[in-house]
Order: structure tokens, then C-alpha cells, then sequence
């Protein structure tokens, strides 16, 4: 298990949004805002029933991921008031669970956290991202961020 720091998991276990970052199989970056879950080792996201462009099989980030398992999460916190900026940074393999009791557990904690999921009739009949971390990084403060500005 990576050292995560009990500040980061408790960061981790609030945060309602982040970003997905994936690569085709070419190296074309794709990045996309989902919702997540982390259950203290892995973090999920599942496919829900809001209107896509394509059909499920389609989506860029389930072919990327097909393609080439390597993912990363951010995480992060912005606010006027640079000194409360943070980031943390989960890059790891990401596995597309169909069918199964971790995905049905993922479903179950992200319709926990999550009200609006409760809510959709249909959630849960797509299948679910998750994202074993092979490293975490996490920065906050009162400085640029390393590597540059906010």
C-alpha cells in the first residue's frame, strides 16, 4: 500500500470532482472531469447514464484505457487566496470493471457519496474505472506549485 498521508486521504475522501487524465495507445492526451470515489487504496469512477456523444464502448477514455492502462487523477483545490492551494496527484493502472463485487462495492460507495447518483434510475448499468496507484504526489501551500505557477 502507498504512503498517502491522513491529511491527503481525508482530502481524497472530500473532494467531490477531478480529472482523468488518459493516453491512447499513440501518446494523444485526453483529460476529463468525473466523479470518484476512494475506498482507502484504489479510487473508481463509473460510467453513469448522462447523455454522451457516443456510445459507452466509445468513449475516448475506455478506448485509451484499452489501449494503454497507464492513468492519472488530479485532485485539487483552488482559491484566490493562493496560500489554501492544493493539488495531489494519482498516477497508477487503471482496470475497466464490468461486471464483479468490486464493482458493484465501487457503485455502492459512489451512490454513498454522491446524492445525484441515488437519484438516477439506471446508474450503475455502465461499467466502472479503477485506478491502483503507484504513486502520489500531493502539494499545497503558499508558493508556485513545483514546476511552475498555479
Amino acid at each position: 500500500m502507498l504512503n498517502i498521508s491522513p491529511e491527503d486521504r481525508a482530502f481524497l475522501h472530500r473532494a467531490r470532482v477531478a480529472r482523468l487524465a488518459s493516453a491512447s495507445a499513440e501518446g494523444e492526451p485526453h483529460v476529463i472531469p468525473v466523479c470518484f470515489v476512494f475506498d482507502g487504496t484504489c479510487l473508481y469512477s463509473a460510467i453513469d447514464s448522462k447523455p454522451k456523444r457516443v456510445a459507452i464502448p466509445r468513449l475516448r477514455r475506455l478506448q485509451n484505457l484499452q489501449a494503454n492502462p497507464r492513468a492519472s487523477l488530479v485532485v485539487d483545490h483552488y482559491e484566490e487566496d493562493w496560500a489554501r492551494l492544493r493539488y495531489i496527484l494519482v498516477t497508477g493502472r487503471a482496470e475497466i470493471l464490468a461486471t464483479g463485487p468490486d464493482r458493484d462495492r465501487a457503485l455502492a460507495l459512489l451512490r454513498e457519496k454522491y446524492p445525484q447518483y441515488r437519484a438516477m434510475a439506471d446508474f450503475g448499468q455502465g461499467p466502472v474505472i479503477r485506478l491502483i496507484p503507484d504513486r502520489v504526489r500531493s502539494w499545497r501551500g503558499g508558493s508556485p506549485a513545483p514546476g511552475g505557477t498555479p
